[in-house]
């Protein structure tokens, strides 16, 4: 598989598939652009090459079929101008109305349009092989950058690519995420260690499951340890507890130690009379929760041991925060456990971030940077950690 770095698409019409899917307040103004920020690396490499450029993207979850003017991506058009110091052309008509179709054949070398919302399209989400086919009339090869929508086989992240067999890549931010989760699954220096948080362990089965083979010692944070906590038989309160998948969990523990992997669970808790940021508070064993309290983050204790932990390791894997991080009394686990893996990063261990709060805490903390690899895909990331096989990969790679 060629990197694009290795090729010059010089007067090539590139169809290049970002994630472009960005936060905007009520006026319409972007409020994090880390995203377009994100794809920048490739479309700048095209435009330097002298390539036109024929940017997909999708916005929200339109419903109707069509065009919906609350979810157009005109304001992302307007943005991405003042980012690459060009124009870029658009228009809000829609595949076989002419128009994109005319300004697509138009396009001069060093130019760069944008499509209306790709998921106007029904076809799009249900991997509609025509759509396809036709948005492969508009360029001679194509790019995937879109890691955040890998994970669906959709008609412009998946299905497009076998229209050009001989000339579909990835695009710098998806290299950069294959090759990273590729080296964390396949190829890590060890010890390795999986610290994984979230409120419910169901969304988290998967993952466990599969990293029970790979890694050597697994953490288990945030509200999902408290299924954990209470299967051993301890007393949790009104801490957020998943009675069905107490066996599962007890079977998750015996699976770790058959296959000699070291579990941890927190041993003392950030506890709290409601949830609310000024709640009353106290510290007591995680497995002594009092009736009517709650448990809201890591102990004291517990970060210590989560930094030992985090310190001896080669290889880290974070995902989920270890407690309710959105409210700033709680967030001092959280905060603990990212001071700690960008220190570990410091002395040589590649660290691997990926979940929402897990990259929000990074990121509000200005440390981002400091770790070896922050994911931009929450859920394409974590089907991989599942091992699923990822359609929008897959289809380069084949």
């Amino acid at each position: 598989m060629k990197s694009i770095k290795e090729i010059n698409f010089n007067g090539r019409k590139v169809l290049l598939r970002v994630d472009f899917n960005v936060p905007m307040d009520d006026k319409k103004n972007i409020t994090d652009d880390t995203r377009m920020r994100e794809s920048l690396p490739t479309i700048n490499k095209l435009l330097a090459d002298g390539a036109s450029i024929i940017i997909m993207a999708h916005f929200g979850r339109p419903k109707k079929g069509g065009f919906e003017p609350e979810l157009s991506l005109q304001p992302v058009a307007k943005y991405l101008e003042t980012l690459i110091g060009r124009p870029v052309q658009f228009t809000q008509a829609l595949l076989g109305e002419g128009v994109a179709e005319e300004m697509a054949k138009n396009l001069k070398p060093g130019e760069v349009m944008l499509l209306e919302n790709i998921r106007f399209y029904p076809e799009e989400t249900k991997g509609g092989v025509a759509l396809a086919e036709q948005l492969s009339k508009l360029g001679d090869c194509y790019i995937n950058d879109a890691f955040g929508a890998a994970h669906r086989e959709h008609s412009s992240t998946a299905v497009i690519a076998r229209f050009f067999p001989n000339d579909k890549y990835f695009g710098f931010l998806m290299e950069n995420e294959v090759r990273n989760l590729e080296k964390l699954m396949q190829d890590a220096p060890r010890p390795f260690t999986a610290i994984i948080g979230g409120s419910k362990v169901s969304s988290k089965i998967g993952i466990l499951e599969n990293l029970i083979d790979k890694v050597d010692n697994i953490v288990i944070i945030g509200g999902m340890r408290y299924t954990f906590t209470k299967a051993l038989g301890g007393k949790i309160g009104n801490s957020i507890c998943e009675d069905d998948k107490m066996d599962l969990a007890l079977e998750l523990m015996k699976k770790m130690e058959q296959r000699g992997v070291k579990y941890y669970l927190p041993s003392d808790s950030v506890i709290a009379d409601k949830f609310d940021n000024n709640a009353n508070t106290q510290v007591v064993p995680s497995n002594a929760v009092p009736d009517g309290w709650e448990s809201m983050d890591c102990g004291p204790e517990s970060c210590k041991m989560l930094r030992e932990v985090i310190m001896s390791s080669k290889t880290i894997l974070w995902n989920g925060p270890a407690g309710v991080f959105e409210l700033p009394t709680f967030a001092k686990g959280t905060h603990e456990i990212a001071k700690c893996v960008a220190e570990a990063c410091k002395q040589g261990c590649f660290a691997a971030v990926g979940g929402g709060d897990s990259v929000a805490a990074v990121k509000q903390m200005g440390i981002a940077d400091e770790m070896s690899y922050v994911s931009t895909g929450g859920g394409a990331m974590l089907e991989y950690l599942e091992g699923k096989t990822l359609p929008g990969i897959a289809a380069i790679k084949d």
